[in-house]
């Protein structure tokens, strides 16, 4: 697989990577297995997939410790990247950038990851009560103390409330949304300040196909300063794949079952998007799925640009990966960018 450098330190990882946070956290808690998952992860080293991209906050714990079997036998294959400044309570999740916090938290990490150094070390969200920039000092001890090579930063802004039908499209150009401009300022800020301090490695955010806000001045931010771009979800929680049914339903604890999204109405208004995405697979071979050209999508947007597809199953962890054999054409991408917005409140 294609490798794509991350950050001044030009820490290298395979041009896809593999989300973990499914298997542990957050989605249907029927269908999470430990055995099933650490075949899922194999599955993703052995197509060159190898940013495994995780947190210390997903089960919580769980999700490192089950990364540690793989990597107990296959570090030196994987590229580990986990996170920390969340604490999860019985019914509450804490933000919390405590400079002895964050210390703790990753020697933790290393502890439960069954491994000496982490590859990129992610503040979660940045703490309103911490000065960002001593939250940040923190961690550039830790890559210091060689126990982490990089430093990533989450980026969490306000969604803009509505994204009526027509009103926007999933590139650049023209139909752009407008309210991408503004989503990301304060993240933007708190780059600036933290990057006095350390280098920012990469940031983590959503970019997909129906999510493409971080193109507006997120991803140039990050393009002129060598940052690496994390995109999380670059499947829209599953709806770009085509393989949910309007109306299915989500378990209770699954975070689709509340989101404005994957309602059944939304569901239904939103096809067009993954007809769209399925019309340009067709041009590229009978095996290629709406899922690839979606991926394909988000990696045609810059080379420092690496999707992490969440994946539970191996064939899917396989399928995303062979996404980085699919190269769009010029037109590919216009017709992309002339897909309907999608329908639904992120709120």
């Amino acid at each position: 697989m294609e490798r794509r450098t991350l950050g001044a330190a030009a820490l290298e990882a395979g041009a896809i990577g593999l989300g973990c946070m499914p298997m542990s956290w957050g989605y249907s808690a029927s269908r999470r297995h430990g055995e099933g998952s650490l075949r899922t992860v194999h599955a993703a080293l052995d197509e060159g997939a190898n940013l495994l991209d995780t947190a210390d906050m997903y089960g919580p714990f769980t999700n490192e410790l089950l990364l540690g079997r793989v990597l107990k036998e296959r570090r030196a294959e994987a590229f580990v990247s986990t996170k920390c400044g969340l604490q999860v309570g019985d019914q509450h999740v804490v933000v919390n950038g405590r400079p002895e916090y964050v210390r703790r938290a990753c020697d933790a990490s290393l502890r439960r990851l069954q491994s000496d150094v982490i590859d990129l070390y992610q503040l979660h969200r940045a703490d309103p009560d911490v000065p960002v920039e001593e939250t940040w000092g923190a961690l550039a001890g830790l890559v210091s103390a060689g126990k982490v090579r990089a430093l990533g930063f989450c980026a969490v802004d306000a969604r803009p409330r509505e994204t009526p039908r027509g009103a926007g499209r999933a590139g650049r150009g023209p139909g752009r949304r407008p309210a991408g401009a503004a989503r990301y300022a304060e993240t933007i800020h708190q780059l600036e300040r933290v990057q006095q301090v350390f280098p920012v490695g990469a940031v983590q955010a959503e970019l997909s196909v129906w999510a493409p806000e971080a193109l507006e001045t997120l991803l140039p931010w990050c393009a002129a300063r060598g940052v690496g771009l994390l995109a999380a979800r670059p499947l829209g929680s599953g709806f770009l794949t085509g393989t949910l049914t309007p109306g299915q339903g989500f378990e209770r604890e699954d975070v689709r079952a509340r989101h404005p999204r994957f309602t059944a109405e939304a569901m239904a208004a939103n096809q067009p998007l993954v007809a769209g995405l399925r019309r340009v697979a067709r041009r590229h071979g009978p095996e290629v799925t709406a899922a690839q050209v979606a991926l394909a999508w988000v990696l045609a947007q810059g080379p420092h640009v690496v999707p992490v597809p969440g994946a539970k199953q191996a064939r899917w962890a396989v399928e995303n990966a062979r996404a980085a054999r699919v190269l769009l054409t010029a037109a590919d991408l216009v017709e992309i960018a002339g897909l309907p917005g999608p329908v639904g409140s992120w709120d």
